[in-house]
């Protein structure tokens, strides 16, 4: 018996994320706060270009050890099945364009900075949602799981 790398998109995205909490809490404090947080529109500076790629990195970046689990045992229960599905090279551009869209809306118009990879987990959630959706049918799943994750999110910020 040998292990496979199955999901390369899934494992080097969590395998990133650890390793910056890792980094975070012992060779680097604050490299979370300088380089995986977005700004917000009070923060945020069109002419600071890191801001630019914080709008992007902040999905690597989180608060602690119960934020990331909870983002990752999700991540890793649906990444693999999207990633079989749709092929990494589309799970890489789904999560890049799902990053900086919530890094823009945030700049936009949010006070708080953003950090966490609770976007991609949303995004991934939807995805798995439509997998077996017939035409002209709603799942009642659907839209149970979308209500639930959201209604988690709105009471944790």
């Amino acid at each position: 018996m040998r292990l496979r790398y199955n999901a390369p998109v899934t494992l080097t995205f969590a395998l990133i994320c650890a390793v910056v909490l890792i980094l975070d809490q012992t060779l680097v404090p604050g490299i979370i706060t300088s380089l995986f947080t977005a700004e917000s529109k009070l923060t945020f500076h069109l002419d600071d270009f890191p801001s630019y790629i914080r709008l992007l990195t902040h999905v690597f970046g989180h608060d602690n050890w119960e934020h990331l689990l909870a983002n990752l045992t999700l991540i890793l229960l649906l990444g693999p099945i999207l990633e079989e599905k749709h092929g990494s090279r589309a799970m890489i551009i789904m999560m890049f364009i799902t990053s900086a869209v919530n890094g823009i809306i945030n700049a936009l118009f949010f006070e708080t900075e953003l950090l966490g990879a609770s976007g991609i987990v949303f995004m991934m959630i939807l995805l798995i949602s439509f997998v077996n959706i017939k035409p002209g049918e709603i799942p009642i799943t659907l839209i149970l799981v979308i209500g639930l994750y959201l209604l988690k999110e709105i009471m944790s910020i």
